[in-house]
């Protein structure tokens, strides 16, 4: 039994006028909620609702907490807190090694420009000679025994 075409050569379908249907409901009821939730209304409700909700699980929350805080302390592990303040050292311990390492290169700067211009005169100039030093003078002139 051959099946006769309707339209472009396509079989007929039962189901796409449901589908058609279908379509334009979901459109109308996409644009009817999104004018609901764009209003000022939905906003306090929505507002009004979470203001309520944040109100009533505080003191679970705190029970909630309180407890975490007790089992990582007895499992010895660290807690947020512990975690977050360590993130905060280490970023103030970062800072200064930056700020110690600017400094570092801006005397380096400093030294090569200062030796680069007087390496004449150094040349004609007489060295000293050194004194040696043991190493138990050393250690006495640091402080140690």
């Amino acid at each position: 039994m051959a099946e006769d075409p309707t339209r472009d050569g396509k079989p007929f379908d039962p189901m796409e006028p449901w589908r058609g249907m279908r379509d334009i409901y979901m459109d109308t009821w996409g644009k009817t909620m999104v004018d609901m939730v764009n209003s000022e209304a939905y906003a306090q409700a929505s507002g009004a609702m979470l203001d309520s909700y944040l109100t009533v699980s505080a003191p679970f929350r705190e029970a909630i907490e309180k407890a975490m805080l007790k089992t990582l302390e007895h499992l010895a592990m660290p807690s947020r807190a512990d975690v977050v303040s360590i993130a905060e050292r280490m970023t103030n311990i970062e800072m200064r090694l930056d700020d110690l390492d600017a400094k570092l290169d801006n005397i380096y700067r400093l030294i090569a420009q200062a030796g680069a211009a007087p390496r004449a005169q150094r040349a004609s100039a007489p060295q000293r000679a050194k004194k040696k030093t043991t190493i138990k003078a050393k250690q006495v002139k640091r402080g140690r025994k």
